[in-house]
């Protein structure tokens, strides 16, 4: 039954990549929902579809069959007007921020576009920028800085501000920590429990690593070659997970089973 209090409903979804008989399903029938102000851990390993399920829901690939709905909006059959302002709603921060930044631009030019793209002058919104930047423990001259001139957590901050200065509805961390060494990524998690509680942030974090999601989820999925093989409180799937392939995945981690990575109190990551 559709829980209609949910931020995000997804229903029997499929996506398939190719052609014919090369076509390859990625996504078999999934179904979860994420009640406003939760956040879902998505886990598994490279392969299991985890990045594939997080384009499906920021519509940068069209499902075979099932339905995305975010905010009352289905992604999968809205379009024009309603689809650009539903894709503010829903912000991916990417696994790797230098990527996706311009490094011709500052990164206050970069988060002003973010703001408004139509007119993405620093001065405009340098109040909002200021506030975004020392929300995700960054000094405030950094809005002068350029992408190569920060280190990977940093740039990691600025992609969280950069995802939540639209107040988006959603947000989807996507491997946000897989490029750090293990102190940043500490810093990191640390970070995102604090504004997931603080924003009342609505949030699928995806990760190949359990002992990651740990600390940031309130329910974890398990994925596996794109069915969900488990689903529970985060408490209950690491206390007693029911699934082979899940007790695999936390006897994988350092100092298996209950491993967490405990966030360090520095400030420059």
């Amino acid at each position: 039954m559709a829980d209609n209090t949910a931020a995000i409903q997804i229903r029997e979804l499929e996506v398939s990549y190719g052609w014919g008989r090369s076509t390859t399903r990625v996504l078999h029938g999934i179904t979860l929902d994420v009640a406003q102000g939760n956040t879902v851990a998505v886990v598994g390993e490279s392969g299991s579809g985890k990045s594939t399920l997080a384009k499906a829901l920021v519509g940068s690939v069209r499902p075979s069959a099932g339905s995305v709905t975010i905010g009352g909006l289905d992604v999968t059959t809205t379009r024009g007007a309603r689809r650009t302002a539903m894709r503010r709603k829903v912000q991916l921060i990417p696994q790797d921020p230098y990527s996706s930044l311009d490094p011709r631009r500052t990164i206050g030019e970069a988060l002003a576009e973010a703001v408004d793209p139509q007119r993405a002058k620093v001065r405009r919104h340098a109040d909002d920028i200021v506030h975004w930047l020392e929300t995700v423990r960054m000094p405030a001259d950094t809005l002068h800085r350029y992408p190569h001139e920060l280190s990977g957590g940093q740039r990691q901050r600025v992609a969280i501000a950069r995802g939540l200065i639209v107040r988006p509805e959603v947000v989807i961390a996507d491997e946000i920590t897989s490029a750090l060494d293990v102190s940043v990524q500490a810093e990191i998690l640390g970070l995102i429990a604090k504004l997931r509680v603080e924003l009342g942030l609505t949030m699928l974090f995806i990760s190949h690593n359990l002992a990651v999601v740990r600390r940031v989820s309130d329910e974890v999925v398990v994925l596996y070659q794109g069915e969900v093989v488990e689903h529970g409180p985060a408490a209950q799937v690491y206390g007693d997970p029911q699934h082979e392939y899940t007790r695999t995945l936390l006897n994988a981690v350092p100092g298996a089973p209950g491993f967490d990575i405990e966030p360090r109190q520095r400030e420059a990551a």
